[in-house]
């Protein structure tokens, strides 16, 4: 019932929502205090109800061997729930092209957490630079049609031994971002206990692998309450006008009200912010435009299937399963420890308010065959959740440091 009336709502909302964005587009020429009034309220309006679809990716170009390349996507997988998309970076240039297809392969594992795989567009347009990138590009599962099936945790860590074999581990770099840091660490040390390949070097970012560390409000929410509190308050079924009507979703709606609530001063100062450019009639300011699209992309949620959600609420934030040497995918135990060929590199930000510092460095003592050279640990100060992978403190320190890391494994004697 409250997946439905939020789609009335939605629906109801939308008129209204273009409306206000028409009206205030037609007052941005007008100076006096009571126009300029109606105009900011009318913009925040628009802002504020209108809908957030699935935001493109749009990384028409990049910078690369010192050359604008052309960057267009291909699909490499189709999946009911997932998608592996390459980012094909072309050149006229033969020199160029040899040279952009000798660099190194990268596999973004991106989040399948509430928002959309676009939220870590900034770390793959980064990585492009200087490498070839694929990326788990989730599917909504409201879109998912329900004779498709379910998908578990460890369907996810099937899925990421799919695309691994696919791509070919050996000489593959892996940077997971945030929440597939378990399931992504989970599937190597699956593939190395069988006696696979493993990917060449491990890159895990802000992501809860033992959530016991450091509790933040999202840890301590799930400690709180036991798993049939999430199953009767958090899962709802999706409504008639998606593909995937009946499904068994723990809406992005949500998800996104969760986010919001974590910080809410800061997003009224933002939108008060944005209220006061909007009186002044700084439509096209750069303050405007950075406003317009974080929120483009932190207003477009995904759903989740059920079964997903509710097993990694158990299994990674109430049973700290993988942490505690606990955790069965298949049958088989997960012992990151028989991992020795892949190179590890964790990234934590010191004001992380999602995954606490120490939740990702635990990845060190899990896998305690892994060589001492083949280790890196960087922990980013002044640095929260979103910076991981976004902004400055990304671009700026964070990068080199996994550019330089990836070249190193690139060249040695390392990968398996």
């Amino acid at each position: 019932m409250l997946y439905s009336l939020h789609e009335l709502q939605r629906t109801l909302l939308r008129p209204l929502a273009e409306t206000a964005a028409a009206t205030a587009a037609w007052l941005q020429r007008q100076e006096l205090l009571p126009a300029r009034l109606a105009r900011a309220n009318l913009a925040l309006l628009h802002r504020m109800i209108k809908p957030y679809g699935k935001p493109a990716f749009a990384l028409g170009s990049v910078t690369a061997q010192g050359q604008e390349v052309a960057v267009t996507e291909e699909l490499v997988v189709a999946t009911s729930f997932c998608r592996l998309v390459r980012f094909v970076r072309t050149s006229a240039d033969a020199a160029t092209q040899a040279a952009l297809a000798a660099a190194p392969r990268v596999l973004v594992c991106a989040p399948l957490s509430g928002h959309h795989p676009t939220l870590v567009r900034d770390t793959v347009a980064a990585l492009l630079q200087d490498h070839d990138v694929y990326i788990t590009d989730w599917i909504d599962a409201r879109e998912v049609p329900v004779d498709r099936g379910v998908f578990h945790l460890d369907d996810y860590v099937a899925l990421i031994q799919r695309f691994l074999r696919t791509l070919g581990p050996t000489s593959l770099h892996v940077v997971s971002v945030c929440q597939p840091t378990v399931p992504v660490l989970a599937a190597v040390a699956l593939m190395a206990a069988a006696g696979e390949p493993t990917p060449r070097s491990l890159t895990l970012m802000g992501g809860p692998l033992d959530a016991r560390k450091s509790p933040t409000v999202v840890n301590k929410l799930a400690t709180d309450h036991p798993i049939g509190w999430f199953e009767s308050n958090m899962i709802h079924r999706v409504p008639g006008n998606h593909a995937g009507r009946g499904r068994a979703v723990y809406p992005g709606f949500l998800q996104l009200t969760a986010f919001v609530m974590m910080n809410p001063t800061r997003h009224a100062e933002s939108y008060q912010a944005y209220w006061f450019d909007q009186l002044r009639g700084a439509t096209g300011a750069p303050a405007v435009r950075a406003h317009e699209k974080f929120y483009d992309e932190y207003n477009a949620v995904l759903d989740m299937d059920a079964a997903y959600y509710l097993d990694t609420v158990r299994i990674v934030f109430q049973e700290f399963a993988l942490a505690r040497g606990a955790w069965d995918v298949g049958g088989q135990r997960v012992d990151p420890a028989v991992i020795t060929q892949t190179a590890l590199f964790t990234v934590e930000g010191a004001q992380d308010d999602i995954s606490g510092p120490g939740q990702t460095e635990a990845a060190h003592a899990m896998c305690a065959n892994v060589p001492e050279g083949m280790r890196r640990r960087l922990v980013v100060e002044g640095c929260g959740h979103y910076g991981l992978f976004s902004g400055s403190k990304w671009r700026e320190h964070i990068y080199p440091e996994l550019r330089a890391f990836i070249a190193a494994q690139q060249t040695s004697e390392g990968g398996s």
